[in-house]
């Protein structure tokens, strides 16, 4: 059985959780992978078949996402060559991780395809959502990558075919300590942003990754420095408390490991909305921005916040396995 998978590469969760995927796929047939967008700052560590810039939704340095640089650096006519050229037809099973090129061309060429991503649990009609609608916001994560059949992940299992967060075995094998420090990661925030806020708590060491430095460097009790995976697995296991967007694999990852964790979701990102909604019914602080009158409350989670431990099974071979066994072919 030949075997599509794709991901996206716009954020690093994706190709994260791809890495536990990927072994478990190649024991069940022959495996070919795609991945697309231009964000990712992580490695997937397989070979990639097929590398696209697909459609890549770009960070900026407010809290949301820059529309100017999203359309700038878009391709319409490139992204229908990538569609078009695939030879989505040479495999008896796509799986598509919320990546636009494969689920397209399978929707154009009326070809089956699984989708397998957050997303997919995140339009499920159990899953939770934001006091306001934004119903442009849930159109485009529908569109975005169409597929035939989902199932998806979310921080709890709100009904069948929604389970609960695949945990990278690399974070399942940290060494769990606390030498007091907290760890940053808000992608969508200016370096001066970030820095503007964490020296208001000079009680605090600060460890902040960022996706606008090329170098570290240190500012009082902050210090910040390029994303890298073992250095940020290395803080996160070493760590007090983690403040992060609301998107998913990096909160999973903190409730798992018990660490303390409050969230800004990205501004207009729908998904990140139903995220924080999520996240807030399990009692996780969630804060609207960085502005200055939020920063009572980030001084009330430092001196009293407590981490919610969240226990998530091991189970992705078996899910997989589980998907596979249900889809006609």
């Amino acid at each position: 059985m030949k075997i599509l998978y794709a991901i996206q590469g716009t954020g690093n969760g994706h190709i994260s959780r791809a890495r536990d995927i990927v072994p478990i796929l190649a024991k069940l047939g022959d495996l070919d992978l795609l991945v697309s967008g231009i964000q990712a700052d992580v490695e997937l560590g397989y070979p990639i078949k097929y590398q696209y810039k697909g459609l890549s939704l770009i960070f900026g340095k407010k809290g949301g996402v820059d529309m100017v640089e999203t359309y700038r650096k878009s391709n319409t006519l490139r992204l229908i060559r990538e569609i078009r050229s695939l030879p989505i037809q040479d495999y008896n099973l796509v799986i598509s991780d919320f990546e636009p090129v494969s689920a397209w061309a399978c929707f154009l060429k009326r070809k089956s395809c699984i989708g397998l991503s957050h997303q997919a649990a995140v339009l499920h009609e159990t899953a939770p959502r934001p006091q306001r609608f934004d119903p442009i916001g849930k159109a485009v994560l529908k569109r975005y990558a169409p597929v035939t059949v989902s199932y998806g992940f979310h921080f709890q299992a709100y009904a069948e075919g929604i389970f609960t967060p695949i945990i990278r075995q690399q974070v399942r094998d940290l060494k769990l300590t606390d030498d007091g420090h907290y760890t940053v990661y808000l992608p969508a925030y200016a370096d001066s942003v970030i820095l503007k806020t964490l020296a208001k708590f000079k009680q605090v060491r600060w460890q902040v990754f960022s996706k606008h430095t090329k170098r570290p460097y240190q500012t009082e009790n902050i210090f910040v420095q390029p994303i890298q995976n073992e250095a940020f697995l290395k803080s996160l296991a070493s760590c007090n408390g983690v403040l992060c967007g609301a998107g998913f694999e990096t909160p999973a990852e903190a409730l798992f490991l018990g660490k303390k964790l409050m969230v800004v979701p990205m501004k207009g990102q729908y998904e990140q909305q139903c995220n924080a909604a999520a996240l807030r019914a399990m009692e996780v602080p969630v804060l609207k921005n960085l502005k200055e009158k939020h920063h009572e409350k980030i001084g009330k989670w430092l001196e009293s916040g407590k981490p919610i431990i969240m226990n998530y099974p091991d189970e992705t071979e078996f899910f997989i396995k589980k998907i596979l066994n249900n889809t006609p072919r």
